[in-house]
Protein backbone atom coordinates (compact mmCIF):
# COMPACT_ATOMS: atom_id res chain seq x y z
CA UNK A 1 0.00 0.00 0.00
CA UNK A 2 1.15 3.28 -1.16
CA UNK A 3 -0.35 6.67 1.47
CA UNK A 4 0.19 9.85 0.66
CA UNK A 5 0.40 12.71 2.99
CA UNK A 6 0.24 16.61 2.38
CA UNK A 7 3.01 16.27 -0.41
CA UNK A 8 4.34 19.08 -1.40
CA UNK A 9 7.44 20.16 -4.16
CA UNK A 10 8.49 23.29 -4.85
CA UNK A 11 10.70 24.20 -7.60
CA UNK A 12 12.33 28.24 -7.05
CA UNK A 13 9.11 30.17 -6.62
CA UNK A 14 6.61 27.79 -7.91
CA UNK A 15 4.40 25.09 -6.42
CA UNK A 16 4.86 21.81 -8.06
CA UNK A 17 2.44 19.64 -5.99
CA UNK A 18 0.99 21.14 -2.85
CA UNK A 19 -0.41 19.68 0.18
CA UNK A 20 -0.97 16.97 -2.17
CA UNK A 21 -2.92 13.10 -0.88
CA UNK A 22 -3.22 10.04 -2.25
CA UNK A 23 -3.39 6.57 -1.15
CA UNK A 24 -3.17 3.33 -3.59
CA UNK A 25 -4.15 -0.22 -2.92
CA UNK A 26 -2.19 -2.97 -3.40
CA UNK A 27 -2.07 -4.69 -6.74
CA UNK A 28 -4.13 -1.82 -8.57
CA UNK A 29 -3.77 -0.16 -11.52
CA UNK A 30 -3.89 3.46 -10.95
CA UNK A 31 -3.41 6.01 -13.81
CA UNK A 32 -2.37 9.56 -13.15
CA UNK A 33 -3.61 12.00 -16.21
CA UNK A 34 -3.69 15.66 -16.67
CA UNK A 35 -2.29 18.15 -18.68
CA UNK A 36 1.42 19.14 -19.35
CA UNK A 37 2.99 20.23 -16.09
CA UNK A 38 0.74 19.32 -13.81
CA UNK A 39 2.70 17.33 -11.48
CA UNK A 40 2.32 14.21 -12.53
CA UNK A 41 5.74 12.55 -13.53
CA UNK A 42 6.79 14.96 -10.70
CA UNK A 43 4.88 12.92 -8.29
CA UNK A 44 5.97 9.62 -10.44
CA UNK A 45 9.98 10.46 -9.78
CA UNK A 46 8.97 11.26 -5.86
CA UNK A 47 7.43 7.91 -5.75
CA UNK A 48 10.54 6.15 -7.79
CA UNK A 49 13.39 7.80 -5.32
CA UNK A 50 14.34 10.17 -8.30
CA UNK A 51 13.68 13.33 -6.51
CA UNK A 52 13.44 14.72 -3.27
CA UNK A 53 9.97 16.17 -1.94
CA UNK A 54 9.85 20.11 0.28
CA UNK A 55 6.94 17.98 3.25
CA UNK A 56 4.89 15.98 3.83
CA UNK A 57 5.33 11.54 3.92
CA UNK A 58 5.45 9.35 1.77
CA UNK A 59 4.66 5.72 3.19
CA UNK A 60 5.42 2.83 1.37
CA UNK A 61 4.34 -0.72 2.66
CA UNK A 62 4.39 0.42 5.91
CA UNK A 63 7.98 2.10 5.50
CA UNK A 64 7.85 5.98 6.18
CA UNK A 65 9.50 8.60 4.58
CA UNK A 66 9.56 12.15 4.62
CA UNK A 67 12.53 13.75 2.11
CA UNK A 68 13.02 10.84 -0.27
CA UNK A 69 11.93 7.77 -0.90
CA UNK A 70 14.14 4.74 -1.67
CA UNK A 71 15.07 3.96 -4.99
CA UNK A 72 14.73 0.50 -4.83
CA UNK A 73 11.18 0.48 -3.55
CA UNK A 74 9.78 0.91 -7.47
CA UNK A 75 10.75 0.18 -10.24
CA UNK A 76 10.32 3.08 -13.79
CA UNK A 77 9.54 2.16 -17.48
CA UNK A 78 11.21 5.18 -19.08
CA UNK A 79 9.14 6.73 -22.04
CA UNK A 80 12.55 6.77 -23.64
CA UNK A 81 12.90 3.43 -23.06
CA UNK A 82 16.35 3.53 -21.16
CA UNK A 83 17.17 0.04 -23.07
CA UNK A 84 21.25 -0.11 -23.71
CA UNK A 85 21.87 0.07 -27.64
CA UNK A 86 25.42 -1.84 -27.42
CA UNK A 87 23.22 -4.95 -25.79
CA UNK A 88 21.10 -7.36 -27.36
CA UNK A 89 17.22 -7.74 -25.77
CA UNK A 90 18.49 -10.70 -24.00
CA UNK A 91 21.24 -9.13 -22.38
CA UNK A 92 19.32 -5.74 -21.92
CA UNK A 93 16.33 -7.91 -20.08
CA UNK A 94 19.27 -9.59 -18.05
CA UNK A 95 20.85 -6.52 -17.10
CA UNK A 96 18.27 -5.70 -13.98
CA UNK A 97 18.56 -9.27 -12.88
CA UNK A 98 22.39 -9.66 -12.56
CA UNK A 99 22.49 -6.75 -10.49
CA UNK A 100 19.71 -7.81 -8.41
CA UNK A 101 22.14 -10.34 -7.71
CA UNK A 102 20.91 -13.23 -9.63
CA UNK A 103 24.18 -15.88 -11.76
CA UNK A 104 23.75 -15.81 -15.26
CA UNK A 105 21.97 -19.02 -15.58
CA UNK A 106 19.26 -18.12 -13.77
CA UNK A 107 19.00 -14.67 -14.79
CA UNK A 108 18.86 -15.66 -18.96
CA UNK A 109 16.19 -18.51 -17.83
CA UNK A 110 14.23 -15.59 -16.16
CA UNK A 111 14.72 -13.11 -18.92
CA UNK A 112 13.91 -15.56 -21.45
CA UNK A 113 10.36 -16.10 -19.60
CA UNK A 114 9.84 -12.39 -19.70
CA UNK A 115 10.73 -11.95 -23.43
CA UNK A 116 7.96 -14.91 -24.05
CA UNK A 117 5.30 -13.23 -22.32
CA UNK A 118 6.28 -9.79 -23.45
CA UNK A 119 6.01 -11.35 -26.87
CA UNK A 120 9.68 -10.91 -28.45
CA UNK A 121 10.01 -14.79 -28.83
CA UNK A 122 12.60 -14.63 -31.58
CA UNK A 123 14.19 -11.43 -31.36
CA UNK A 124 16.56 -12.66 -27.82
CA UNK A 125 19.87 -11.33 -29.85
CA UNK A 126 18.70 -8.53 -31.92
CA UNK A 127 20.28 -5.24 -30.97
CA UNK A 128 18.31 -2.31 -29.81
CA UNK A 129 18.91 -0.23 -32.74
CA UNK A 130 17.16 -3.30 -34.90
CA UNK A 131 13.87 -2.93 -33.04
CA UNK A 132 10.77 -0.38 -33.65
CA UNK A 133 9.14 1.64 -31.04
CA UNK A 134 6.89 -1.20 -30.18
CA UNK A 135 8.97 -3.75 -29.86
CA UNK A 136 12.07 -1.43 -27.24
CA UNK A 137 8.87 -0.66 -25.36
CA UNK A 138 8.20 -4.31 -25.00
CA UNK A 139 11.96 -4.82 -24.07
CA UNK A 140 11.69 -1.86 -21.50
CA UNK A 141 8.71 -3.73 -19.90
CA UNK A 142 10.28 -7.16 -20.31
CA UNK A 143 12.88 -5.90 -17.93
CA UNK A 144 11.12 -3.95 -15.36
CA UNK A 145 8.66 -6.87 -15.21
CA UNK A 146 11.43 -9.51 -14.75
CA UNK A 147 12.60 -8.36 -11.18
CA UNK A 148 8.89 -8.52 -9.92
CA UNK A 149 9.01 -5.49 -8.55
CA UNK A 150 6.10 -4.22 -5.91
CA UNK A 151 5.35 -1.06 -7.33
CA UNK A 152 5.70 -0.28 -11.23
CA UNK A 153 5.95 3.43 -12.30
CA UNK A 154 5.18 4.15 -16.14
CA UNK A 155 5.57 7.42 -17.54
CA UNK A 156 3.51 7.89 -20.57
CA UNK A 157 5.54 4.53 -21.99
CA UNK A 158 2.95 4.15 -25.56
CA UNK A 159 3.23 8.14 -26.20
CA UNK A 160 5.55 8.03 -29.11
CA UNK A 161 3.93 5.11 -30.80
CA UNK A 162 1.71 5.27 -33.63
CA UNK A 163 -2.05 4.13 -32.82
CA UNK A 164 -1.99 0.64 -33.62
CA UNK A 165 1.40 -0.55 -31.90
CA UNK A 166 -0.06 1.61 -28.67
CA UNK A 167 -3.54 0.07 -28.61
CA UNK A 168 -1.84 -3.38 -29.19
CA UNK A 169 0.45 -2.81 -26.04
CA UNK A 170 -2.57 -1.43 -24.02
CA UNK A 171 -4.11 -4.86 -24.28
CA UNK A 172 -0.79 -6.75 -23.69
CA UNK A 173 -0.23 -4.57 -20.51
CA UNK A 174 -3.49 -5.23 -19.32
CA UNK A 175 -3.07 -9.01 -19.66
CA UNK A 176 0.18 -8.88 -18.46
CA UNK A 177 -1.26 -6.92 -14.80
CA UNK A 178 -4.06 -10.03 -14.70
CA UNK A 179 -0.87 -12.47 -13.78
CA UNK A 180 1.46 -10.23 -11.89
CA UNK A 181 1.02 -8.71 -8.40
CA UNK A 182 2.14 -5.24 -8.98
CA UNK A 183 0.52 -2.12 -8.63
CA UNK A 184 0.49 -0.44 -11.25
CA UNK A 185 1.17 3.78 -11.53
CA UNK A 186 0.80 5.16 -15.55
CA UNK A 187 1.07 8.82 -16.57
CA UNK A 188 -0.75 9.73 -19.59
CA UNK A 189 -2.54 12.57 -21.29
CA UNK A 190 -5.18 10.21 -23.23
CA UNK A 191 -8.54 10.03 -21.58
CA UNK A 192 -9.25 6.46 -23.37
CA UNK A 193 -6.00 4.75 -22.90
CA UNK A 194 -6.52 6.49 -18.63
CA UNK A 195 -9.97 4.87 -18.44
CA UNK A 196 -9.14 1.06 -20.68
CA UNK A 197 -6.37 0.58 -18.48
CA UNK A 198 -6.90 1.79 -14.75
CA UNK A 199 -8.63 0.62 -12.00
CA UNK A 200 -8.98 4.06 -11.13
CA UNK A 201 -7.99 7.77 -12.67
CA UNK A 202 -6.41 10.13 -10.40
CA UNK A 203 -7.42 13.65 -12.54
CA UNK A 204 -4.67 16.45 -11.92
CA UNK A 205 -4.51 19.84 -11.89
CA UNK A 206 -1.23 22.10 -11.57
CA UNK A 207 0.14 21.15 -7.98
CA UNK A 208 -3.30 18.78 -7.09
CA UNK A 209 -5.66 16.34 -7.63
CA UNK A 210 -9.30 17.35 -8.59
CA UNK A 211 -10.51 14.22 -8.63
CA UNK A 212 -10.40 10.44 -8.51
CA UNK A 213 -13.00 8.09 -10.33
CA UNK A 214 -13.04 4.76 -10.61
CA UNK A 215 -12.65 3.25 -13.72
CA UNK A 216 -13.08 -0.65 -13.08
CA UNK A 217 -16.32 -0.76 -16.10
CA UNK A 218 -16.72 -3.19 -19.63
CA UNK A 219 -13.98 -2.04 -21.63
CA UNK A 220 -14.39 -4.68 -24.43
CA UNK A 221 -16.16 -1.53 -26.42
CA UNK A 222 -14.72 1.76 -26.28
CA UNK A 223 -17.43 2.75 -28.08
CA UNK A 224 -19.79 1.49 -25.45
CA UNK A 225 -22.23 4.42 -23.95
CA UNK A 226 -20.61 3.89 -20.27
CA UNK A 227 -17.29 4.12 -21.84
CA UNK A 228 -18.34 7.23 -23.10
CA UNK A 229 -20.21 8.37 -20.88
CA UNK A 230 -16.98 8.52 -18.27
CA UNK A 231 -14.97 9.62 -20.98
CA UNK A 232 -16.87 12.89 -21.57
CA UNK A 233 -16.94 13.13 -17.77
CA UNK A 234 -12.92 13.23 -17.27
CA UNK A 235 -13.00 15.51 -20.03
CA UNK A 236 -15.21 18.12 -18.24
CA UNK A 237 -12.82 17.84 -14.89
CA UNK A 238 -9.95 18.97 -17.32
CA UNK A 239 -11.67 21.45 -19.18
CA UNK A 240 -12.72 22.87 -15.48
CA UNK A 241 -9.62 22.83 -13.93
CA UNK A 242 -6.76 23.09 -16.60
CA UNK A 243 -6.41 26.72 -16.41
CA UNK A 244 -6.84 26.68 -12.99
CA UNK A 245 -4.14 29.01 -10.91
CA UNK A 246 -2.44 30.30 -14.09
CA UNK A 247 0.45 31.42 -12.27
CA UNK A 248 1.39 28.05 -11.02
CA UNK A 249 1.25 26.47 -13.84
CA UNK A 250 3.91 24.27 -14.51
CA UNK A 251 5.36 23.40 -17.83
Amino acid sequence: MIKIYNLSKQFKNIKVLHNLNLEIQKGEFIVLLGASGCGKTTLLDILGGFLEFDAGEVCINGQVYTHQVDITQCVKVFQDYALIPWKNVLDNVSFSLLIKGFSKKEARKKALEYIKLTHLNGFEHRFIKELSGGQRQRVALARALSIQPQILLLDEPFSALDNFTKLTLQNELLEICKNSNSTFIFVTHDIEEAIFLGTKVIIMAPSKIVAQLDTRIDKSDRLSLEFLKLKKEIAKYLEIHRFNNPIEYVI
